[in-house]
């Protein structure tokens, strides 16, 4: 049978509003039924932003908090991911949830340009955050946005900075930075296989991107994110109805093919995590 294929569901990010899309979740309610609906329609990992009650974004521990709750409760076994991202918060802020001890949490570990700004990751600012994780048994998800950011996770990871299994999630069609282009794709997954054979790689793709990047990554054998922080589309025409119907087209391209979609607990044992989503994870 052919390996399992994991779906993460970006929920909410720190930009779209009910203006782009009325589905966005933004209140930790609207965010835990969300979040429900696209875990009982695949989704095995959440990757989590929190906001304001005025809708801008946060990096504020209490409602993170209160959002893992939630998620805890109404959706037992699903791999709770924090984002430590730098459009919610500067500096040691950013990893101010950390202690909250999630399955897992983004990590962006090197800097580069997005639409408007430069996205800074300053290498102690990395080095912290991965230091937290560490000591939280926190395992990270690499957001590599560059070759460069793939292969700095392979370094950090073999200087035993990281914590757990090796997880490098591939971030394409981000305005500056890198666009969604097959040939670096097959590149970057070449360079996965060949320099990290035990490692678990991941692939996004942003706004209209995100389909098309969904079915490289399933045709390739690795896993993919979905969800209403990257695209708020069904198409140029149709805005996504939720983050469910968003998970459902990844499930179809498992279908077409002959991906299973990896349950909570496929997910888990394939990245290396407990079964019951409440101790943290296993010792790296």
């Amino acid at each position: 049978m052919a390996k399992p294929c994991i779906i993460c569901v970006a929920i909410t990010g720190s930009l779209p509003t009910k203006a782009n899309n009325p589905a966005v979740p933004i209140s930790i309610a609207e965010q835990i039924e969300s979040t429900q609906e696209a875990f009982e329609a695949g989704a095995a990992i959440a990757h989590c932003h929190v906001r304001n009650d005025d809708g801008t974004p946060t990096s504020d521990p209490d409602r993170f908090a209160k959002l893992v709750e939630g998620l805890r409760t109404h959706c037992p076994g699903l791999i709770i991911q924090l984002s430590t991202g730098g459009r919610s918060g500067a500096g040691k802020e950013r990893g101010g949830m950390l202690s909250l001890r999630p399955d897992m949490a983004s990590l962006s570990v090197g800097s580069n340009n997005f639409p408007t700004r430069v996205y800074e990751n300053p290498p102690d600012l990395v080095d912290w955050l991965a230091s937290e994780m560490r000591t939280y048994r926190v395992t990270p998800e690499i957001e590599a946005f560059d070759l460069s950011h793939i292969l700095q996770a392979m370094r950090l990871h073999g200087e035993n900075k990281l914590f757990g299994k090796l997880y490098v999630q591939f971030v394409m069609g981000v305005k500056n930075a890198m666009p969604a282009d097959k040939a670096v794709f097959n590149f970057y997954v070449r360079t996965m296989r060949d320099r990290a054979p035990d490692a678990e790689w991941c692939a996004a793709g942003i706004g209209a991107d995100q389909l098309r990047v969904n079915e490289w990554a399933v045709a390739a054998g690795g896993h993919t994110r979905t969800g209403l922080e990257d695209n708020v589309r069904l198409d140029k025409h149709t805005l996504a109805p939720s983050n469910a119907a968003l998970v459902a087209r990844v499930v179809e391209l498992c279908d077409r093919y002959e991906r299973p979609v990896a349950t909570w607990s496929q997910a888990r044992d394939i990245l290396n995590l407990h079964k019951d989503g409440t101790k943290g994870n296993r010792l790296a």
